[in-house]
């Protein structure tokens, strides 16, 4: 099964001149979604992770079920301002501006080994920002996964730790 089969594209979306690559439209297929966290799994498993770290908001579908497959942790990144309690903040640098993330302080034990994932890597700002916050507090950080890597974006080459990507599109 060619899970790009179930990938919608929208251009000019969410501004004009870019293309957007939906996986809404993955999601709605069981068969495809299963296939889907399938490969991941298979991907991933090998790394031993305690936790996966999903980040806000299509990351949170893509690590939730693969925590459950793995029987291992899951933790949310957000945006600044939405996680309850006690945060440790990292604000990073992207092409055009800068952005903030947020994890809860206690949901990281120190040495614990931690898997990032989102629906697509592009220019890997977001993914670098979420390596360096867990990194901070204390997460051995031994692999990134992402659904879609779009081609000739460079976003591999921002993130220190071994990529999985189940498909490529071009940017």
């Amino acid at each position: 099964m060619d899970i790009r089969d179930y990938i919608r594209t929208i251009p000019d979306f969410p501004k004009p001149g870019i293309l957007f690559y939906d996986i809404s439209t993955l999601l709605a297929h069981p068969r495809a979604w299963h296939h889907t966290v399938d490969l991941l799994s298979v991907a991933l498993r090998p790394l031993e992770p305690d936790l996966l770290v999903g980040i806000e908001s299509r990351g949170f579908l893509v690590a939730a079920p693969l925590a459950l497959q793995l029987n291992c942790g899951f933790i949310m990144m957000r945006k600044a301002g939405k996680l309850p309690g006690e945060t440790l903040t990292h604000t990073y640098e992207l092409e055009y501006g800068s952005d903030t993330i947020e994890m809860q302080a206690d949901a990281i034990t120190p040495g614990q080994r931690v898997v990032i994932l989102d629906d697509l890597l592009a220019t890997g700002g977001t993914a670098r920002g979420a390596v360096e916050l867990l990194r901070q507090a204390g997460a051995d950080v031994v692999g990134a996964a992402f659904i879609i890597e779009l081609d000739g974006l460079g976003g591999r080459d921002e993130l220190d730790v071994p990529v999985t990507r189940l498909i490529e599109f071009p940017a």
